[in-house]
């Protein structure tokens, strides 16, 4: 079953943001790089992305799938556009799409720790 599992905010400082975060929540992130970070609670988790040129207009809910090449065909199927193709990440793969409104968000497949 399809689930809402991570929302991505776009971020201009990624360490300002994971104090903001830290302080007010008491949450915790794992580092991806300079660029990025992320909460890794294995519930909703939140991605804290600084690089500008991976920026979306809003921030991106990303819903986790079983089988990404399946969501793809079926986002497609019910007149959503894919806007970025899949891409592999640290942890799985995605691709973003836009929804009838317009509104961009991703489906992610998740990669077994011992396939990455």
């Amino acid at each position: 079953m399809a689930k809402l599992n991570y929302v991505e905010l776009p971020v201009q400082s990624t360490e300002t943001t994971k104090a903001f975060f830290s302080a007010a929540f008491g949450w915790s992130f794992t580092d991806f790089g300079g660029d990025y970070a992320a909460t890794m609670t294995g519930e909703t988790d939140l991605g804290l992305n600084g690089d500008r040129s991976q920026w979306t207009s809003a921030p991106l809910a990303v819903i986790e799938v079983d089988d990404l090449e399946a969501a793809e065909a079926a986002v497609t199927a019910a007149g959503g556009t894919i806007s970025q193709p899949i891409f592999a990440f640290p942890g799985g793969r995605r691709f973003h799409f836009r929804d009838p409104n317009g509104n961009e968000l991703a489906a992610m497949q998740q990669v077994p720790s011992s396939a990455e």
